[in-house]
């Protein structure tokens, strides 16, 4: 629909379950959090991979959704040739503040459904992140809780985040 100009590159909209969802406007807290984070995985991971910050992750014909931000396989065209899927994805996270609600109810089964390894909810408002993993039909058979104290262990690449380092 933006190839044909129905959307404007502006309009901040994902697929899911064949239907167009407007996104809320991203809000200053959001901004920053994503940019922390965004600079945080670049410095703690150490393996070649693709960071991708709200594009699209094509999971199927009727679902694209666009996380806050996303670490795949590393390709060297950066994935310019398509899009990135499922089996490519290792991490997805959403940063929640007014999303809060929809990140659990929808995307959880989205994500957990199309056998993403890892699911992180950083909560804006609780300061903690939720991080979900081993994806079983349409829920994640684990869910932790990491509070702004503690540590975010990833288990899909190995690296370690200090909560209190993207709450500052």
């Amino acid at each position: 629909m933006a190839e044909v100009g129905i959307l404007k590159p502006t309009d901040r909209v994902e697929l899911i379950e064949g239907e167009i969802i407007a996104m809320s406007p991203i809000n200053t807290p959001h901004m920053g959090i994503v940019n922390i984070l965004n600079r945080l995985l670049f410095k703690n991971i150490l393996e070649d991979v693709t960071i991708s910050i709200q594009n699209p992750l094509r999971i199927d014909q009727l679902n694209e959704p666009e996380p806050d931000l996303l670490v795949a396989k590393f390709r060297k065209d950066g994935y310019s040739k398509k899009h990135i899927s499922p089996s490519d994805t290792m991490l997805v996270i959403e940063v929640a503040d007014s999303s809060l609600k929809y990140d659990r109810q929808v995307k959880i089964p989205l994500y957990a459904q199309a056998k993403i390894k890892e699911y992180w909810i950083v909560n804006i408002q609780k300061e903690q992140i939720e991080q979900y993993s081993q994806p079983e039909g349409d829920k994640f058979l684990s869910k932790k809780i990491v509070r702004k104290n503690g540590t975010i262990i990833c288990g899909s690449i190995d690296f370690a985040l200090a909560v209190a380092d993207i709450f500052i």
